[in-house]
């Protein structure tokens, strides 16, 4: 198959080579050969949907800028990839970063931008210094700058380096970081396109959407939305990661069978074991059963149908042996840690689902926190400013569900436990513990009543079941 970013060409990363098969070529016809609009239309027509994980369609994204030249217009270009199991954004800066660099440029063009920023996280040193040196070689040969290829259109570029805040991947947190300002969402309306960036028309993309960008131009938008899955095409970068022998990134086409992926490219499950839960795209997207997994496409409308989604394409493999409430603890534990803090449901639920996980993986586990972890999470869900609360409530929400005798097994005692507590001093005495059968038919005033055989009943300062 026909790679669109991660091509087969030595030394692609150096400017030269890139001129030399064809690069640049795209940002020269549509300078030289398309007005904005029709470049627009183009990718609209070509099915190009974002590669950052809401898979909106690119075109209609940018169509939303409002024309004219009232106010400065800026493009952010996202590629602080914080998401667990995302590693594709950096292999375009390593490998293809000036298909990356013209597909921004032809943005820009397409809707009257004349600021283009490259926000890459932190931890990135690496990539960031590459991007740096691949925008400085764009100047040199008057890809970006004043007058570019002698037009009259004009844009410069910059390189921000974020300081490794997950919250930061979501948009308008991009931008107040960008601005300085704590990486905060903001509520919306009013949308980027409105007011983004220091208050002026702002849209944002992610590295690989804008990578597939010179290709659609040079090649057609119906080549384009002929590759894969009609409603989702092109190809995807998937990056593979877990219990695989050969983890890493993959460009394929969308619609690849995940087994396909999985053995035919990745050399099947790791010391010949059987795989037990995949999360299909970034640790936020909810987790698919072997069974779901075993006849599951790789684009946004097949893992909708069963209600995950592609996000990233960060795919990662859990063997048979795994610790599913392990696995999810530690996921649930990184959102807690990112939660900005702004939004309660998720500042506070995100707490409560840790501690409830906690819980379970001590010992002290009750059947009740299980629904309790459903109720915490679907509370979470819908109900903040940004889609982090999502990202948090939706793995605990769905590996409860699917995985629920994983849970269950770390249950050691099924019984109730009522803790009577010092009246006085509201401290647990290690012997006044006690324990009533948790039998369905048990209700209140029996379990209070059998308390009260053992205990007076006005020592009792309360009882946690």
């Amino acid at each position: 198959m026909e790679k669109i970013i991660l091509k087969d060409i030595p030394g692609l990363q150096n400017i030269d080579v890139y001129i030399s098969n064809n690069g640049y070529s795209s940002l020269k016809k549509v300078l030289t050969q398309m007005k904005p609009e029709d470049v627009i239309e183009e990718v609209k027509k070509s099915g190009l949907r974002g590669r950052g994980g809401a898979c909106f369609s690119t075109g209609l994204k940018w169509s939303f800028m409002p024309k004219g030249n009232e106010k400065p217009k800026f493009l952010c270009c996202n590629g602080d990839e914080s998401e667990p199991g995302s590693f594709k954004d950096r292999e375009i800066f390593e490998k293809n970063p000036h298909q990356f660099i013209e597909g921004s440029l032809i943005a820009a063009y397409s809707m009257g931008i004349k600021a283009v920023y490259v926000y890459i996280r932190g931890e990135y040193w690496k990539w960031i210094n590459i991007m740096e040196e691949c925008v400085a070689d764009a100047y040199k040969k008057g890809f970006i700058g004043k007058n570019i290829l002698g037009s009259e259109f004009s844009v410069d570029m910059y390189v921000h380096k974020g300081a490794g805040a997950y919250i930061c991947g979501e948009e308008s947190s991009l931008m107040n970081s960008l601005e300085g300002k704590r990486g905060y969402p903001r509520v919306k309306p009013p949308f980027p396109a409105a007011v983004g960036v220091w208050g002026n028309p702002t849209t944002i993309n992610n590295i690989e959407t804008l990578a597939n960008v010179p290709e659609i131009i040079n090649k057609g938008a119906e080549w384009f939305s002929k590759i894969g899955e009609p409603k989702h095409p092109g190809t995807l970068l998937f990056g593979v990661s877990g219990h695989i022998n050969k983890p890493g990134v993959y460009e394929l086409p969308t619609g690849t069978p995940l087994m396909t992926i999985i053995n035919d490219y990745c050399g099947g499950i790791r010391n010949g074991k059987d795989f037990k839960m995949i999360i299909p795209g970034g640790s936020s997207m909810p987790p698919l059963t072997k069974e779901e997994s075993l006849t599951m496409k790789m684009d946004a409308e097949s893992l909708k149908a069963v209600g995950s989604a592609i996000g990233t394409a960060g795919v990662i493999v859990m063997d048979e042996d795994t610790d599913i409430v392990h696995v999810l603890q530690r996921i649930t534990k990184f959102y807690y840690h990112e939660s900005c803090g702004q939004c309660t449901p998720c500042r506070e639920g995100c707490g409560w689902m840790l501690k409830v996980l906690n819980r379970i993986l001590d010992g002290s586990g009750r059947k009740s926190d299980l629904d309790l972890l459903i109720s915490v999470a679907e509370n979470i869900e819908g109900n903040t400013i940004c889609a982090l609360g999502d990202a948090a409530a939706w793995p605990v929400k769905w590996t409860v569900r699917k995985f629920r005798k994983d849970f269950e097994d770390k249950i050691k005692d099924d019984s109730l436990e009522l803790n009577v507590v010092n009246k006085v001093h509201g401290l647990r005495n290690s012997n006044e513990y006690v324990k009533v059968s948790n039998d369905e038919n048990s209700t209140v005033e029996n379990l209070i009543g059998k308390v009260q055989e053992i205990i007076n009943n006005d020592d009792i300062k309360r009882f946690s079941s």
